[in-house]
C-alpha cells in the first residue's frame, strides 16, 4: 500500500539525497522524484558523507558501485554520524556479500536496477515516515539530556511515563504453523492509549532514561499472565524482554507473574545493541532456562543479532528480521539469506519464526526455504484479547 506523503511540520517537503557516479541515473532520478521531494544529488559516497554532516535528511539513496568508497562504506560511515537515518542501497549487480553487509549496518532496503520508478516513490515514503517517528522519538527524549532546565524537563517526562503505565494493555499477533494450519503462538505488543507515549518504543526510550524500564517490564509481565488462562494448552506466548530488565531481580522470582507459566513462554531478548551492557547474560539466561522459559533472538539478520549474540544466549527460537523477509519471493539474494539462516538453525536445533509476512507470495517462499512458524498481517493483525488467524 501507498504511504501518505505529507510535508512536515514547518511545510518542507521531505529531504531525500541521491549518491550515484552515473549521471544519466542521477538525471533519471532528479526528473521523476523532484516534483515530491526536496533533492539533494551527489557523485561520489565523499560528498554524500559531507552533505549528511551539513543537512538532516529524512533519506539516503545510494548506488552499491560507486568509483572510490562504495555504497556499503557509505552506510558505514552514515552510521557513525547518525544511527536512524534511513538508508536504501540500489545495485544492478547484486551479490550475497553485498547484502550481508547492508544489511550489517542497517540498510531499510536493497534495490535491484532497474526499478520501477512508482515503486521507489513508495519504497522513499514509507523511508519517509520511518524517519519522522525516528526523528519524534529523539524529541520527546532530547530535554534529558539538558544541561539547564533539566529537571522540570525530566519531571515532564516522568509523569508521562506514569501516564502510559496506567493505560498499558497488550496487543497480540498469532504465530503461526503454515504446514500444519494452526496457530503455535503469540507475540505480545506493548500499546498504551498515553498521547506523547503511544508509541511503543518511544515509551521504552523514555523508561530507559528516566531508569523505569524494570517498570514497564514488570507491567508486561502482569498484563500477560493475567491473559494466559484464556489460551488453550500448547500455545506459546511471546514475550520482549529488553536487556535492562535481565537485571531485575522480579524477573527470577519463582512467585512472579510468568514463573507459573515459564514452560510455554518465549522470552524474545530485544534492543540488541545494548546486550554488552548487561554483565554475566549467560549465567541470567541458564537462571531463566532452568525455571522453564526459552530464550529467542529478535530480529536475526538486522545487524545486532550475530555470533556474540548466539554464544551468549544459546537461543531456541530465532525470529528472522522483517525486512529480509519482505520481498523475499522476488528477491534472490534476500532468498538465499534466508533459506542459508533457516538450514543453519535447523542443524543447531532452532526453531526459526519468519515475521512481517504479507503476501501469500512471501509465505509460500518462506515456506519452501524451511520457515517453519510464520507470523505476519497475512493471518492476523495484532489485537486486543487473541486474534484469529486466517489461513
Amino acid at each position: 500500500m501507498t504511504a501518505t506523503l505529507t510535508v512536515d511540520s514547518n511545510g518542507n517537503r521531505p529531504r531525500v539525497l541521491i549518491v550515484d557516479d552515473d549521471a544519466g541515473i542521477r538525471n533519471v532520478l532528479q526528473r521523476c522524484l523532484r516534483a515530491r521531494f526536496d533533492l539533494t544529488v551527489v557523485a561520489s559516497a565523499e560528498a554524500g558523507i559531507q552533505a549528511v554532516g551539513e543537512t538532516h535528511f529524512d533519506v539516503l539513496l545510494s548506488d552499491v558501485h560507486l568509483d572510490g568508497m562504495d555504497g556499503v562504506e557509505l552506510l558505514r560511515r552514515v552510521r557513525q554520524h547518525d544511527l536512524d537515518l534511513p538508508v536504501i542501497l540500489m545495485t544492478g549487480a547484486p551479490s550475497l556479500e553485498t547484502a550481508v553487509k547492508a544489511i550489517e549496518h542497517g540498510a531499510l532496503r536493497y534495490l535491484f536496477k532497474p526499478f520501477n520508478l512508482d515503486s521507489l516513490r513508495d519504497v522513499l515514503d514509507s523511508a519517509v515516515e520511518v524517519r519522522r517517528s525516528a526523528d519524534a522519538r529523539r524529541q520527546s527524549l532530547a530535554f534529558l539530556g539538558k544541561p539547564s532546565g533539566g529537571a522540570a524537563d525530566r519531571t515532564v517526562l516522568d509523569g508521562q511515563v506514569t501516564q502510559a503505565l496506567k493505560t498499558l494493555r497488550m496487543a497480540y499477533q498469532p504465530i503461526v504453523s503454515w504446514k500444519m494450519r494452526r496457530v503455535v503462538g503469540y507475540e505480545a505488543l506493548l500499546r498504551t492509549s498515553a498521547g506523547a507515549l503511544r508509541d511503543p518504543v518511544a515509551l521504552i526510550d523514555a523508561a530507559i532514561g528516566l531508569g523505569r524500564q524494570s517498570e514497564i517490564g514488570r507491567a508486561v509481565r502482569d498484563a500477560v499472565a493475567s491473559s494466559a488462562s484464556v489460551l488453550p494448552p500448547g500455545i506459546d506466548l511471546f514475550v520482549n524482554v529488553n536487556p535492562q530488565e535481565l537485571v531485575d531481580d522480579a524477573l527470577y522470582d519463582p512467585a512472579g507473574p510468568l514463573s507459573a507459566i515459564a514452560s510455554r513462554v518465549v522470552l524474545e531478548v530485544t534492543e540488541r545493541a545494548s546486550l554488552g551492557l548487561v554483565s554475566d547474560v549467560r549465567g541470567r539466561v541458564e537462571r531463566l532456562k532452568r525455571m522453564g522459559f526459552r530464550i529467542a533472538i529478535d530480529d536475526l539478520g538486522a545487524g545486532y543479532a550475530g555470533l556474540a549474540s548466539f554464544a551468549q544466549l544459546e537461543p531456541s527460537v530465532v525470529k528472522i528480521d522483517m525486512a529480509l523477509v519482505r520481498d523475499v519471493h522476488r528477491n534472490e539474494v534476500k532468498a538465499k539469506l534466508v533459506g542459508s539462516m533457516a538450514s543453519a538453525c535447523r542443524e543447531l536445533g532452532i526453531t526459526v519464526v519468519a515475521e512481517g509476512v504479507e503476501l501469500p507470495a512471501e509465505r509460500d517462499a518462506l515456506a519452501d526455504l524451511g520457515c517453519e512458524l510464520l507470523q505476519g498481517f497475512l493471518f492476523a493483525r495484532p489485537g486486543l484479547g487473541f486474534p484469529e488467524a486466517t489461513f
